[in-house]
């Protein structure tokens, strides 16, 4: 691989990684208009598995709006983040997976809440304006039930 070819890597693991955290500020925010932007014009969302719904991604966001309630503790944390770009002879390519692991809050009912984690896959495509999410799938795999949780 040449310097320049090892460069480009880098600055598209940044580009990724700036992608993977705005999805995660995007949910955290209630930024649903951010959340948009972050997916391909034919991107697809897929929380079956942590009870929500799969879709074309504009279609998530306006889901979420109707059913993420405001609350005082909103944080996913996006952990042991794995990324692979397309490898074409050296150097990168036009797509990439991404796996990163999660934590979150979750409302409950009568004021108590969970912590859930699992795992979020990531498929990107470079486009015109920058890398985007070609989908994301949820896989919840544990699920912890509390107390309630407050901001500080």
């Amino acid at each position: 691989m040449t310097q320049r070819a090892d460069l480009a890597t880098v600055m598209d693991r940044l580009a990724i990684d700036e992608v993977i955290t705005g999805y995660a500020v995007a949910l955290d925010d209630a930024d649903w208009a951010g959340y948009r932007e972050l997916f391909t014009p034919d991107g697809r969302a897929d929380y079956r598995d942590a009870g929500g719904i799969e879709g074309a991604a504009a279609e998530v966001a306006d889901w979420l709006a109707r059913t993420v309630p405001p609350r005082p503790v909103r944080q996913h944390l996006l952990v042991n983040r794995r990324v692979r770009i397309e490898d074409l002879g050296g150097y990168p390519g036009d797509s990439a997976d991404a796996l990163a692991d999660y934590l979150t809050p979750l409302p409950l009912d009568a004021g108590a809440d969970a912590l859930a984690g699992g795992r979020c896959s990531f498929a990107l495509t470079r486009t015109e304006a920058g890398w985007r999410l070609r989908s994301v799938v949820v896989r919840e795999t544990w699920r912890r039930a509390g107390g309630p949780l407050s901001a500080g």
